[in-house]
């Protein structure tokens, strides 16, 4: 989990790999495979960690990602050279997502946003086909 909660804060506070590296004085290889997962940063590290994000050494390692609302934070997820994402297992854990799953991908360019949701293929269809009409109607 400390690998997940590294990641999360790292990002929402838009801090580089180097910057974050160099506040704490390590390399930022040791950032990366803590990130990573491949390893975990000793007890000064871990404080240097809280200490820079403002948080206790207890919420760093062990923060949930989950509200007690049952909205959750999966983490982050890379987009592959054709456009493949993976999502995280827990996520498709928690949302029964399989293999064959219709996925609808949801975009708002006002707010700068997009999502993933999992819809029965045929609600969707019956919706886009509404949507189909409805534009027609106001031609």
């Amino acid at each position: 989990m400390i690998s997940q909660n590294l990641v999360y804060l790292r990002k929402s506070k838009k801090v580089s790999l180097e910057e974050l590296a160099e506040a704490i004085g390590v390399s930022r290889q040791a950032i990366s495979k803590w990130e990573n997962g491949e390893t975990i940063p000793d007890l000064p590290n871990t404080i240097a960690l809280a200490n820079f994000y403002n948080i206790t050494v207890d919420d760093l390692i062990s923060r949930k990602t989950e509200n007690s609302d049952g909205r959750y934070v999966f983490g982050m997820v890379t987009v592959g050279d054709r456009g493949q994402v993976v999502i995280p297992k827990k996520a498709r854990e928690v949302f029964g997502i399989s293999a064959g799953d219709n996925l609808i991908v949801l975009g708002d360019t006002n707010q700068g946003g997009m999502a993933l949701a999992k819809v029965n293929a045929e609600a969707f269809n019956y919706f886009m086909d509404g949507e189909k009409n409805d534009s027609n109607q106001n031609k």
